[in-house]
Parts: C-alpha cells; sequence; structure tokens
C-alpha cells in the first residue's frame, strides 16, 4: 500500500528476501551461457507478473485504484548486480559487494514513485500527506476493525 511504503519492514524485509530468486537466475545463465542479466530477467519477469496480479485482483475483483497499490522496483538493483558481476566474474564479489548494492539501491530506487505520494496537504484541519488521505478514503479490510494507522508527528495513532 502506498501509505505504508516507507516504513522500516518495507524497505528491509523487501530486498534482503528477493535477492534470492535472482541471484539463483543470475548463476544459471551467467554459469551455462555466460550472459549477465540474469537479475534484471528475473526482475521484469517479476514485476510484469506483479502488475498483472495488481491489475486483475485489485482492479477486476474490487475496483480498487491501481495507482494505490502499485509494485516496488527492483529493477534498478537488479541492473547494478548483473553489473557487477559482469565486471568482476567472481561469483564471491558479486555477493558481497553486488547484494550490498542490490539492498541499498532499492529505497532510493523507489523514491520517484513514493515522492508525490508524500506532498503535505491540509485535510479537515490536519496536515497530512496523499497518501494517509488514500488510507482514509480506501479502508483496508486486513486491519482489525478498520482501524488505521495515523502519524501526526513522530507520534503514531490510531485513527
Amino acid at each position: 500500500w502506498s501509505d505504508w511504503k516507507d516504513r522500516r519492514l518495507w524497505v528491509t524485509v523487501t530486498p534482503i528476501v528477493l535477492v534470492t530468486f535472482p541471484a539463483a537466475v543470475q548463476y544459471f545463465l551467467w554459469e551455462r551461457f555466460r550472459q549477465p542479466w540474469g537479475a534484471t530477467l528475473c526482475v521484469l519477469a517479476l514485476l510484469f507478473g506483479e502488475w498483472v496480479n495488481r491489475y486483475f485482483n485489485f482492479w477486476g475483483w474490487t475496483y480498487f485504484p491501481v495507482n494505490f497499490v502499485f509494485p516496488a522496483i527492483l529493477t534498478p538493483g537488479a541492473i547494478l548486480l548483473d553489473t557487477v558481476l559482469l565486471l568482476s566474474g567472481s561469483y564471491l564479489f558479486t555477493a558481497i559487494i553486488g547484494a550490498m548494492g542490490w539492498g541499498l539501491i532499492f529505497y532510493p530506487g523507489n523514491w520517484p514513485i513514493i515522492a508525490p505520494l508524500h506532498v503535505p496537504v491540509e485535510y479537515n484541519g490536519m496536515l497530512m500527506s496523499i497518501a494517509d488521505i488514500q488510507g482514509y478514503n480506501y479502508v483496508r479490510t486486513g486491519t482489525p476493525e478498520y482501524i488505521r494507522m495515523v502519524e501526526k508527528g513522530t507520534l503514531r495513532t490510531f485513527g
């Protein structure tokens, strides 16, 4: 969801969990064919599948706006991972430096998509972001009793 994509969990867990499958595809294509674009191919296929999933499940079934539930962009990290393998030719160097670059470029790679959603606006006398207003207007049913986390300053509360 676009109103929690800047939290600590999304930034840390997503790159750690998602580096394994691109690394496996990268290993296969490098070992068999000496092609240095395995991670990028894997991430682009995942991104295509995610967009199909978001379109049919969120828009097709529930008419939830697709621009609220966009998938994370992993392409800059995959290109960086493939570039490190191409330049070094070493799995160890790619695992250390490339995976570190994969994790570090993840959040800045998603900034252009997230930034417009963090524009401050006044909503019913409160200063909120557009992402928070989206969370009010399109309530997630997965939260207990339809409650919603709202931040005011550094204090998190239920709204």
